[in-house]
C-alpha cells in the first residue's frame, strides 16, 4: 500500500501534461499508488470556493483520490463554510493552506487564526513551507493543542530546519516531495525524527512520483521505515482504511 498525502487536481500555469483526473489515476496506476490525497489547484492559486466545490464532484465519483480542503487565509468566513460543507461527506480528509499564493506567512496573524480554524475542525493541515519559517510553525502547535501540521516539502531547501522543528513537536509531521533533490536528506531527517513523524507525498501531477519514489530510495529505509513513511502513518493521522480493511 501507498499513500500520497501531497498531489493536487487540475491545470497549472507550467508547461505539462496536467489536468485531468484521468492523468493522476494513470500516474497512480503506473507507480503503485493506493490513495492520493488532493487538493485543487484552482482552489491553491486563485479562487478556493470555486475549487473547493469542483473537486467534491470530482471525488464523488473517484474512490481513490480523497481531498483536501483548501484555505484561504485572508477569507476564513468561506474558509469556515467550506469546511462545514465537505468535511462531513467522508470524501474531505483535511486542509491544504498555501502560503506563497494568498501571501500569508507562517508567522502571520492570518496564518494564525486559519490554523485554530482547522484544529477546531479536527483535521489535520498540510501547509506549504518553503524555508526557515518552517519553525513558526512551532507557535502555532503551541497555541492550538489540537492541531495537527504536515510541513509539505518539508521546509524545501531548508530541509535541515524542518528537521529540527519536527524533532521538537510530536504533531509535525514532515512530508519530503521536492522538485529538486538533495542526496540523503530524508535519511538525514529519520536520524533526527521519529519515524511516526514521516509521510508520503509526489506533489503530482506538477512533479512526476519518481523523484519522490528516488528520495525514498535513497534513504535505504529499513522494513519498519519504510511501512511507516510510505502508508501507516497517513492512515492512522488522516484516519483512512488501511491495507486490510475494505
Amino acid at each position: 500500500m501507498i499513500v500520497d498525502v501531497h498531489a493536487h487536481l487540475g491545470p497549472w500555469f507550467f508547461a505539462m501534461d496536467v489536468g485531468a483526473v484521468g492523468t493522476n489515476l494513470s500516474l497512480m496506476d503506473k507507480y503503485g499508488i493506493t490513495v492520493q490525497i488532493v487538493s485543487s489547484t484552482e482552489a491553491v492559486v486563485y479562487d478556493a470556493p470555486a475549487g473547493n466545490r469542483a473537486l467534491a464532484t470530482v471525488l464523488a465519483g473517484t474512490p481513490r483520490l480523497l481531498g483536501y480542503v483548501v484555505v484561504n487565509p485572508n477569507h476564513l468566513a468561506a474558509a469556515e463554510r467550506d469546511l462545514a460543507e465537505y468535511l462531513p461527506t467522508g470524501r474531505f480528509v483535511g486542509v491544504k493552506i498555501h502560503t506563497t499564493y494568498p501571501g500569508r506567512p507562517i508567522a502571520s496573524a492570518a496564518m494564525r487564526d486559519a490554523l485554530a480554524l482547522v484544529a477546531q475542525a479536527g483535521v489535520p493541515a498540510l501547509v506549504h513551507t518553503w524555508g526557515d519559517d518552517v519553525f513558526a510553525l512551532l507557535d502555532h502547535l503551541e497555541a492550538e493543542p489540537a492541531l495537527r501540521v504536515v510541513a509539505g516539502h518539508m521546509g524545501g531547501p531548508a530541509w535541515r530546519s524542518g528537521a529540527e522543528a519536527a524533532a521538537r513537536c510530536d504533531r509535525m509531521y514532515l512530508e519530503p516531495c521536492c522538485s529538486i533533490t538533495d542526496a540523503g536528506k530524508l535519511r538525514y531527517a529519520l536520524d533526527r525524527v521519529p519515524v511516526r513523524q514521516f509521510l508520503f507525498g509526489t506533489d503530482a501531477t506538477l512533479i512526476d512520483p519518481a523523484v519522490s519514489l528516488g528520495v525514498v530510495a535513497d534513504a535505504r529505509l529499513d522494513p519498519t521505515e519504510h511501512e511507516h513513511l510510505m502508508w501507516r502513518n497517513a492512515v492512522e493521522l488522516f484516519r483512512l482504511p488501511g491495507p486490510d480493511q475494505p
